[in-house]
């Protein structure tokens, strides 16, 4: 299996892994700690986790077939940084930190855009 392949099957694996444990997390330790806004917040980050998750998988599995393709690496670390800036952030401040870490999450989003336009730019030139 291509190095490509293995990187980003066993990253996808590892970020639907932490979705798990966050998602349970919120659910038990968060839900009487935390106000209906912030429970929002950390349940937007882990979907957005989950299905990003799922990306850097589909990545991974599309290396196999396209181990050299330039736009899948790029695809995959655009969902990974944006499951760090979007998710990350939106943790952040259900958590409690600053609202100005709000600031870091659109970028987190224009990253997972940026994923799944590289993503489709890697099957049309393949």
């Amino acid at each position: 299996m291509p190095a490509g392949a293995k990187l980003f099957i066993a990253l996808g694996a590892v970020l639907g892994a932490c979705g798990v444990v966050l998602g349970a997390f919120g659910a038990h330790a968060l839900k009487t700690r935390l106000v209906a806004d912030q429970l929002g917040l950390w349940n937007t980050a882990t979907q957005y986790l989950f299905w990003h998750a799922l990306g850097v998988l589909a990545v991974g599995l599309a290396c196999i077939a396209l181990p050299d393709s330039a736009w899948l690496r790029a695809a995959g670390v655009a969902f990974a940084t944006g499951i760090l800036l979007f998710s990350g952030s939106l943790y952040l401040l259900a958590l409690g930190a600053p609202k100005g870490i709000g600031a870091i999450t659109p970028f987190g989003g224009l990253a997972f855009i940026a994923g799944w336009v590289a993503l489709a730019l890697a099957a049309l030139r393949a």
